[in-house]
């Protein structure tokens, strides 16, 4: 498959890299102050802004698509929900500017959250692989992905130092309409920061190149359209059309900037982030035997996410040498998040339901650095408190009357308060520069309180739910550097995510075909991971570049869905479907190992060749003996590319791959969706694609390229909705 792209090398590419520097240039915040990322014994990828610009993807789920490293799950066209290592939504800590985006109501399944961060807006992206509990505390079992955003720019001179960009981008496959623009205008004391992107998608098209084995597969034969009120099902006139799989989204930063002395600056950090309507893709395709006359038919006439509201304000203090510290930061955040989710079925006009979330959420953050000889330390504390208000109604559109309905989330309080104390080290070993060692540890203490005001839909036999686990966690891992060109890494870290509202409340009715309802547990327990990373990176004559490193996790106290009884039966009737009874419950064991691959060739100065592979295993154990699938691991994925650059204009050829996903290795109680599969799983496939930039000036860019060129049909594993077909875009870039 790769071959086929050798004899046009010459003709290739795409600006020279794009995911990292030499390792003693490249600097990553993870670890809350900067660090060279050569010093770090855990695993981590940097995505730079200029591979964000070139990647020019659709949103940030598609960005990290892009890097070949990062597993994407999707069940909408407005969602993307990023797998590190087999772990997946709440299990992965997403950080933006250094606050956890992960809240109360983070869900296990799969999450569209990541969309909520303008991708046009990011300065740099880390990707922490493995547990990261030690300085981020609960839900980085699995990694980190912090999202750094663009930082308003001081003048050094004087003058009114200015900085900014415009594009504009058009796709077919979706008629996808984006624009974006972001100014910064800075002093010597006082820098402002202003952006906004507004994006228009379209309904997505899928590939016409179907498996030859599964020639249906995806397609969008019916759908039902709403016509005077009535209900009808409706002949798609191309079933590669993924109706109702449309939404549009604008985002709004703004950065204020004031240096009040050479050691003390004051950031004020203001994000908003809002959308359409996001139509649920994969709800839309499922099926119910209504009976009588209708008979089997598609379930849903409506079922969309509300508009998609996070809206996040932050102060940031930072201080130079003072005292015992050589910086000192002090963060002080809100975030504001509304979700909602409104069904109908079909024909259903007594019942349209509106089920919404509204989550608020205060934090607080404080960070100290101190280096001393050959150590270099960072300790801190934080705490972050959430409040989630869950109401539910349900209207009737022939009389307009609206009734209560059982909310998604218990209807009284449901709060959270997360509070941690953290030490990370590092040491340079005087006279050995050779060997670097980081440790650290973590206090954490979480508290959650959910109580039950109208019972009378269930009958609980509980009105009130409180947890309050604590944990420590930790990490220790070295380094071994015996040349420049030549390092080693192990780590051993260990992680931990406490139960959340989701977790624990929540009522939820699953989309397997056979139908689940999810009812509250309030038993269930913290869950931890403990990992082992062994990794090392080789340069050879500054022409080969190779990457190679192994993990194994142990997955304890998993919390996984699992048959139960709701007052003494297994099955129960919910929305009109009589449904299987499930519920939260720790499984006692589970453990996921694999590997991660990079050979790089500099076939030239301008030219080079790129490949990545990622494989994950990943099983529960059963008190038994046996053992099932552990869920939300991908199948082997990586990207191949081939690159050349020149003065002006740049092209890269590189090719997307997955491989396949038997049914057997699906997990059938989880999140894996083997309904939205074939009989089979979920097939191998890979995309061939082209992108190319030319520079008119230092100012002006214009972009172009041609993704899935054979116009593949293929779906990600796990997911609900089909991935784009042949799609052409183009894009005009101005920065200055």
């Amino acid at each position: 498959m790769l071959l086929a792209f050798l004899p046009v090398a010459a003709t290739l590419y795409a600006q020279q890299d794009t995911t990292e520097k030499n390792l003693d240039e490249v600097l990553v915040y993870s670890n809350k102050f900067a660090e060279k990322k050569k010093n770090f014994a855990q695993k981590i990828d940097v995505i730079t802004a200029r591979a964000i610009a070139r990647y020019n993807g659709q949103n940030t789920g598609d960005l990290l698509i892009n890097t070949g490293n990062v597993f994407v799950q999707k069940s909408q066209q407005g969602g993307s929900s990023p797998v590190l290592r087999g772990f997946e939504a709440s299990r992965v800590l997403l950080v933006v500017d250094g606050i956890r985006m992960n809240n109360a109501i983070y869900r296990g399944g799969h999450l569209q959250n990541v969309i909520t961060v303008d991708q046009n807006m990011l300065d740099q992206v880390e990707v922490l692989y493995g547990p990261a509990s030690t300085i981020y505390g609960s839900d980085a079992l699995g990694g980190v992905l912090h999202f750094r955003t663009k930082a308003p720019k001081l003048s050094s001179d004087g003058n009114l130092f200015s900085t900014g960009s415009v594009f504009s981008r058009y796709s077919t496959v979706n008629e996808e309409k984006s624009f974006h623009a972001d100014l910064s205008l800075g002093g010597q004391k006082f820098a402002w920061l202003q952006s906004y992107t507004y994006s228009d998608f379209g309904d997505m098209k899928m590939g016409k190149t179907y498996p030859d084995k599964y020639p249906d597969f995806g397609r969008r034969s019916t759908y039902i359209e709403t016509v005077n009120g009535i209900d009808q099902i409706v002949q798609n006139s191309d079933d590669r059309i993924q109706r109702f799989s449309g939404y549009s989204q604008w985002d709004i930063t703004q950065k204020l900037l004031l240096k009040s002395s050479d050691k003390v600056s004051h950031l004020l950090n203001l994000q908003y982030s809002n959308s359409s309507n996001v139509p649920r893709y994969d709800r839309l395709q499922d099926v119910k035997n209504f009976g009588g006359s209708t008979g089997t038919a598609l379930r849903y006439a409506k079922w969309y996410y509300g508009p998609q509201t996070r809206l996040m304000g932050a102060y940031e203090l930072s201080i130079g040498k003072t005292g015992l510290f050589d910086d000192v930061k002090l963060n002080l955040n809100y975030q504001d998040i509304k979700e909602s989710r409104v069904t109908r079925e079909y024909k259903r006009y007594d019942r349209l339901d509106s089920r919404r979330e509204h989550v608020k959420v205060a934090g607080a953050v404080l960070d100290g650095h101190k280096k001393w000889g050959s150590n270099d330390l960072n300790i801190g504390m934080d705490a972050q408190w959430n409040d989630v208000r869950s109401v539910a109604d349900r209207t009737n559109l022939n009389t307009g009357a609206v009734t209560k309905l059982d909310t998604r989330y218990p209807d009284g309080k449901n709060r959270m308060l997360y509070i941690g104390l953290y030490s990370q080290h590092l040491v340079k070993f005087k006279g050995n520069d050779k060997w670097i060692l980081n440790d650290g540890i973590r206090f954490q203490l979480v508290h959650l309180h959910s109580t039950i005001v109208d019972n009378s839909f269930f009958n609980f036999p509980f009105n009130d739910i409180t947890q309050n686990p604590f944990a420590i966690t930790w990490n220790v891992g070295t380094v071994y550097t015996p040349s420049p060109k030549l390092r080693f890494n192990a780590n051993l870290s260990s992680g931990f995510r406490a139960p959340n509202v989701d977790d624990v409340a929540r009522i939820f009715e699953s989309s397997t075909a056979s139908g689940r309802l999810i009812i509250p547990n309030p038993e269930i327990k913290p869950e931890y991971t403990y990992n082992l990373d062994l990794g090392v990176t080789q340069q050879i004559e500054d022409k080969l570049h190779v990457e190679f490193g192994v993990f194994y996790t142990l997955f304890r106290n998993a919390i996984t869905p699992a048959p139960s009884q709701f007052m003494g039966q297994s099955t129960i009737l919910y929305n009109g479907t009589q449904v299987a009874v499930y519920a939260n419950r720790n499984v006692n064991k589970a453990f996921a190992y694999g590997f991660n691959g990079r050979l790089k060739i500099d076939l030239s100065k301008s030219a080079s060749w790129d490949n990545t592979v990622t494989y994950t295993y990943g099983r529960f154990k059963k008190d038994d003996g046996t053992k099932k699938p552990l869920d939300h691991v991908p199948p082997v994925f990586g990207k191949s590319s081939l690159t050349f650059s020149g003065k002006s204009l740049g092209f890269e050829m590189y090719v997307i791959y997955n491989g396949w996903k038997k049914i057997a290795d699906y997990n059938p109680d989880g999140e894996d969706n083997g309904q939205y599969a074939t009989a089979d799983g979920m097939p191998s496939w890979f995309t061939a694609n082209w992108r190319a930039s030319y520079k008119f000036n230092k100012v002006l860019t214009l972009q172009a390229g041609i993704e899935n060129l054979f116009d593949r049909n293929y779906r990600y594993f796990a997911s609900g909705f089909s991935a784009p077909g042949l799609n052409c875009l183009v894009a005009l870039r101005a920065n200055w």
